[in-house]
């Protein structure tokens, strides 16, 4: 099988594609053909040692797939092959075939595209753990969303829309600005790229101000970081919930006296620590994720892709933060 390989620490360029022995499924695992693997920005950082796992060796990136079962392990129930599966497996992903522990897959729902079940778990599970654990969204709310045409971004808007949520849509584009849109956000700022000066910190605060109206926003969305997370919270509202997702921008220095002036809440979003604790719990999240995907309230949206020996490519696309939507890796026949 082909697989492509981090054979030391770097940058998308030092992936190598790789001829690796097919796997063999032990005890309570699935080996599984993957048909896509969608690129999430962990992908950028553990190739490079930044994330807060770090695999031996070579090792595949690629931490979120769509698959079909090729052979089931002993002790397995459930499942044969054939079915078709999505899953979030850490690393491994960007290969023809893998194990993976059975008790992390989901069914992928009949008929479904598989490139839009790749993209859906690590986005939209992490972000209704965030709406309804973290942050308990009521209806009737303003959300705040920054990096709102992302992943997390626009599955915050459709998700926030579906939990009654007036959505407020930040992003660095008119092109992501339409997406926001198209996801459903009532209204939407374009903020230019950090960093940022003192002069212009304090008129994206102003911004974000006019945009989420006199009580402030209740609960701000950031998987962004870095420079736009003052300013954001100087939009908060009484009491208001500030959600930590993530840090493409940076890791930034929070002025803690604004919390204390606003009454405010700041919460960290951690959602693969709360599947593996709480595993019962976040599969009822995904059968609600799965209602609402066939209701229509939520679409994964594929921004790209590209075929296997390409995915260095992708990960590269992601990291330079010009995705709109899910980027994925197809490794079906033909792609």
């Amino acid at each position: 099988m082909k697989a492509l390989l981090s054979q030391a620490a770097g940058g998308p360029e030092t992936l190598v594609l790789a001829d690796r022995p097919v796997p063999t499924a032990g005890r309570g695992e699935l080996l599984v053909k993957v048909l896509v693997c969608a690129i999430n920005y962990p992908d950028v950082l553990i190739i490079e040692d930044k994330y807060q796992f770090k695999p031996e060796r070579p090792f595949a990136p690629g931490s979120e797939i769509c698959a079909e079962v090729a052979a089931v392990g002993e002790g397995v129930e459930g499942w044969a092959p054939g079915d078709r599966l999505i899953a979030v497996t850490g690393h491994g992903g960007l290969s023809d075939y893998m194990l993976l522990p059975a008790a992390k897959a989901f069914a992928l729902p009949h008929g479904r595209d598989p490139m839009e079940g790749a993209a859906l778990l690590m986005t939209y599970a992490t972000t209704i753990h965030a709406l309804v654990d973290r942050g308990a969204l009521a209806a009737g709310e303003t959300l705040l969303v920054l990096g709102a045409a992302g992943g997390v971004g626009l599955a915050a808007i459709e998700i926030g829309k579906a939990m009654g949520a007036r959505v407020v849509a930040a992003v660095s584009s008119e092109e992501k600005a339409q997406a926001a849109r198209d996801a459903g956000a009532d209204d939407v700022l374009i903020y230019g790229r950090a960093p940022f000066d003192k002069a212009q910190s304090k008129a994206l605060a102003q911004a974000f101000k006019d945009k989420v109206g006199p009580d402030g926003a209740h609960m701000i969305y950031d998987p962004v970081g870095g420079d736009y997370c003052d300013p954001a919270l100087r939009a908060i509202a009484w009491e208001g919930r500030y959600l930590v997702v993530g840090f493409p921008a940076g890791i930034p220095h929070l002025p803690l006296n604004l919390t204390l002036l606003k009454s405010c809440d700041v919460r960290g979003v951690f959602w693969g620590g709360f599947a593996a604790r709480y595993p019962d719990r976040n599969r009822a999240h995904v059968a609600q994720l799965f209602r609402w995907w066939e209701d229509g309230k939520i679409r994964p949206r594929i921004d790209r892709s590209w075929p296997l020996e390409r995915a260095g490519e992708a990960i590269a696309w992601l990291s330079d933060r010009k995705a709109v939507g899910k980027v994925v890796v197809d490794l079906r026949p033909g792609a």
